[in-house]
């Protein structure tokens, strides 16, 4: 799998899935569980939904061209 989420992606991933799973919490309800799902994606820097869509949030390194 090559990583297609970028720092900051990964980073409101994070916050993201955290505030999800505190909801879940706070209104007693399972759906909190969903928060899990972007926490391991931002985890492990692949997103399988933009594979399809073509989408990365990555730095592109440059190449390095010879002369």
């Amino acid at each position: 799998m090559k990583k297609n989420v970028g720092g900051i992606d990964r980073i409101l991933r994070f916050v993201i899935g955290h505030a999800i799973i505190f909801l879940g919490i706070a209104f007693e309800s399972w759906w909190g569980l969903l928060g899990v799902i972007p926490i391991l994606t931002g985890f492990f820097g692949y997103c399988g939904l933009y594979v399809p869509l073509g989408i990365s949030t990555c730095k592109v390194k440059a190449e390095k061209q010879i002369e």
